[in-house]
């Protein structure tokens, strides 16, 4: 695991993740897409925020159980807990600010995030 950090546009939000990113998930969901971004699943412990945490604000949708946290100041969206484990945290890899997808070579693995239900079953105990 290596420590990464990471941030919104504008700097108010700031936080650092410890984390194995050679594998992340493109999902296809609507507000995946919409976004445009990849994910990294990091466990509770291993997130820490470091600036604007009281700036931070909460979007949700469908189900309600995904928690989707953006800044209101630039509305780049850092990280949420997952519909499909919210005990943990997704980070947008995109906000990591020591770490480029482009100069990487991560497998990205696909979730059909537009099938969520049936891409959940067919995942179930994958770490996905």
């Amino acid at each position: 695991m290596q420590t990464y950090h990471g941030s919104c546009h504008c700097g108010a939000v700031k936080y650092e993740i410890e984390a194995d990113l050679r594998r992340i998930t493109r999902c296809t969901c609507s507000i995946c897409t919409k976004k445009g971004i990849l994910l990294a699943r990091v466990e509770p412990d291993k997130l820490k925020i470091s600036e604007g945490a009281d700036q931070l604000k909460l979007y949700q949708f469908n189900e309600m159980v995904a928690e989707h946290y953006f800044c209101p100041n630039c509305g780049i969206h850092t990280f949420g807990h997952p519909r499909a484990a919210p005990d943990k945290f997704v980070v947008n890899v995109n906000t990591l600010d020591d770490w480029d997808v482009h100069s990487e070579t991560p497998e990205i693995r696909l979730f059909d995030g537009r099938n969520w239900e049936k891409a959940f079953a067919e995942s179930a105990g994958q770490g996905r």
